[in-house]
């Protein structure tokens, strides 16, 4: 394993960091889950990434201050979104206060109670295989087992602080 010098000072280029990132666009995923208590509880994540193919599965980062932490744990079940502009406003609602994020008629109960988000592009059901903490944060690893496509519609791509389409070449 390949490990990189702990002893560097974090903030030394932490505006350049933050900028690259902001430049950085990224798709737009939610990931619901059901907490211990069997609440619902979901997040908006531009981390989401395939990992492999078989068998198929995916990782997402996220901070192990969110609300959905304590669900995040080996055998727990996700269920994996990707938006569209036309679904927008799952990215802005998830990214908000998460006392409201369930509140209203936005989803179904999917697989295992766990909801589903009406107008996604796509869903994935899948299973936490490994947690990776990391400095206060975390990368997830899930094997999906199950999922469907939504109507098409154009990528929803995160980039300076904001939602968009992306434009044409």
């Amino acid at each position: 394993m390949i490990e990189a010098d702990v002893h560097h000072d974090p903030t030394h280029d932490i505006d350049a960091f933050k900028q690259t990132f902001r430049r950085h666009a990224a798709g737009v995923a939610i990931v619901t889950t059901l907490l211990p208590d069997g609440s619902p509880a979901g997040f908006t994540a531009t981390s989401l990434a395939s990992l492999a193919a078989v068998p198929p599965l995916a990782t997402f980062n996220m901070a192990q201050v969110s609300s959905a932490w304590p669900a995040m744990t080996p055998g727990n079940r996700v269920v994996i979104h990707t938006l569209g502009p036309r679904s927008r406003h799952h990215a802005e609602r998830m990214a908000a206060d998460r006392d409201l994020r369930f509140a209203g008629d936005h989803f179904t109960d999917g697989p295992h109670g766990i909801p589903v988000l009406d107008d996604a592009t796509a869903w994935m059901l899948g299973t936490i295989i490994e947690v990776h903490p990391v400095h206060g944060n975390a990368v997830v690893v899930v094997q999906i087992e199950d999922g469907a496509l939504g109507e098409p519609d154009d990528a929803l791509l995160y980039h300076e602080r904001a939602y968009m389409r992306p434009s044409g070449l």
